[in-house]
C-alpha cells in the first residue's frame, strides 16, 4: 500500500510543479498548437498555446516509479516496467507527430503511414516482450487467452495473441487522441480510468494466486503476475495526470498533444494486457470508446449515403455545434466517463466473487 501512495503523491507532485516549467520552455520556443480551421470557431483563441504537454506527465509517472522503488527497496518488475515502455515507446511516436506540426507549421504531423508504422514498432516490441519472462510459477507477464475480468477461454497462441494485443493498443491510443479535443476531457476521463486500475490491481494483489496459501478461499485467487507493481504504474499515472489536469483544465495553459493522448492510450491497454482485464476495458473506459464510434458511424455513414450522423466527429465537437459550453460537454462527458468506471469495477468484483 505504501508503494500506491508514494507513486501517487509523487506523480501528482512532479506534474504540479514541473508543467508550468515545460510551459515557460515550450512557449520561449514557440511550440504552440495549430488548430484545425474547420473545427469549432470557438477554438481559434487556442493556437499558439504549448502542446507537447504530455512530456510533463511522461516523465513525472516513470520518476515516481523508480522513487518508489528506491523510497520502499522494492525491485522493479517486468509487467511494470513494460507498461511504463509501451507509455513512453507511443508518446516518443506521438512526439515526433506534434513536432513535425509545430515546424511545418500545419495542424497534421507524420503521415499516416509514418504514424502507424511507430505504433506497430512499439506495440509489437511489448507483445512480444510481454510473452516471455515467466516468474516462478510460470507467469508471464501477458496471457495468451483473452481476459475479461480474468482469464477464460483457450490459448490463442503467441502470433494472434500480438495481433489482438496490436488492436488493444492501436485502438485505445486512438481512441484517447480522439478524446483531447477539449480542455481537460482526456486528461481528467484517464484520471478515473487509472484510479479503476489502481483499485483493480490491489484487488488482485490481496486475492493472487501467489498468496493461495493465505486467502479464506484459495480457489477463488486471481491468476496475475505482479499485480501490486501493475497498481504502482497505476496511480503514478493517477497522480501525474491529476496534476497535469490543474495545468491543462479550461482555459488549457498546455495540450498534452499526441506525445500525450497516445502514451495514455499505450498506458491504458498495456494495464489491461497484463492486469487479464482486456474486454474489461471497453466499459472502464468507456467514453473513449464511445467517442471512437461517433467517428466510425459519421464516416461510415457519410461514404455510405453521403449524410452525416453528427454536426461534427468526434462526439464532443457535435455538442458544442449545438450550442453547450466547453465546459459543459467536458463536465458531462467526465459523469459518463465516471459512471463507465464505477460499471466497470462493480463487473470486475461481481466477476470475481462469481468465480
Amino acid at each position: 500500500m505504501n508503494q500506491i501512495l508514494y507513486a501517487g503523491a509523487i506523480g501528482l507532485f512532479l506534474t504540479l510543479i514541473g508543467t508550468p516549467l515545460l510551459i515557460k520552455l515550450l512557449a520561449r520556443k514557440g511550440y504552440g498548437q495549430y488548430i484545425r480551421d474547420d473545427g469549432p470557431r470557438e477554438h481559434a483563441s487556442k493556437r499558439g498555446t504549448p502542446t507537447m504537454g504530455g512530456i510533463a506527465f511522461i516523465l513525472a509517472t516513470m520518476v515516481a516509479y523508480a522513487l518508489t522503488k528506491i523510497l520502499t527497496g522494492e525491485s522493479p518488475t517486468y509487467p511494470g516496467v513494460l507498461v511504463l515502455f509501451l507509455m513512453a515507446g507511443m508518446g516518443v511516436v506521438g512526439f515526433l507527430d506534434d513536432y513535425i506540426k509545430i515546424v511545418k507549421r500545419r495542424s497534421l504531423g507524420l503521415r499516416a503511414g509514418a504514424k502507424m508504422a511507430g505504433q506497430l514498432i512499439v506495440g509489437i516490441v511489448f507483445a512480444v516482450l510481454a510473452i516471455r519472462f515467466a516468474d516462478e510459477r510460470g507467469q508471464t507477464p501477458a496471457s495468451l487467452k483473452l481476459s475479461f475480468v480474468t482469464d477464460f477461454g483457450w490459448t490463442i497462441g503467441p502470433v494472434l495473441f500480438v495481433v489482438w494485443a496490436l488492436f488493444m493498443i492501436l485502438a485505445m491510443s486512438n481512441g484517447v487522441n480522439l478524446t483531447d479535443g477539449l480542455d481537460g476531457l482526456a486528461t481528467g476521463a484517464s484520471v478515473m480510468v487509472f484510479g479503476g486500475y489502481t483499485f483493480i490491481g490491489l484487488w488482485q494483489f490481496q486475492n493472487s494466486c501467489a498468496n493461495a496459501m493465505e486467502l479464506t478461499d484459495p480457489a477463488s485467487c486471481l491468476e496475475v503476475r505482479d499485480p501490486l507493481d501493475l497498481a504502482v504504474v497505476a496511480a503514478a499515472l493517477m497522480g501525474a495526470c491529476f496534476g497535469f489536469l490543474w495545468w491543462n483544465t479550461s482555459p488549457a495553459k498546455i495540450f498534452m498533444g499526441d506525445t500525450g493522448s497516445l502514451a495514455l492510450g499505450g498506458a491504458l491497454a498495456g494495464l489491461a494486457i497484463c492486469s487479464r482485464t482486456e474486454l474489461l476495458l471497453v466499459v472502464l473506459g468507456g467514453l473513449f470508446v464511445l467517442i471512437t464510434l461517433s467517428v466510425i458511424i459519421q464516416v461510415g455513414s457519410f461514404k455510405l449515403t453521403g449524410r452525416r450522423v453528427f454536426r461534427m466527429a468526434p462526439l464532443q465537437h457535435h455538442f458544442e455545434l449545438k450550442g453547450w459550453s466547453e465546459v459543459l460537454v467536458v463536465v458531462r462527458f467526465w459523469t459518463i466517463q465516471g459512471i463507465c468506471v464505477i460499471v466497470g469495477l462493480g463487473l470486475f468484483y461481481t466477476g470475481w466473487a462469481a468465480g
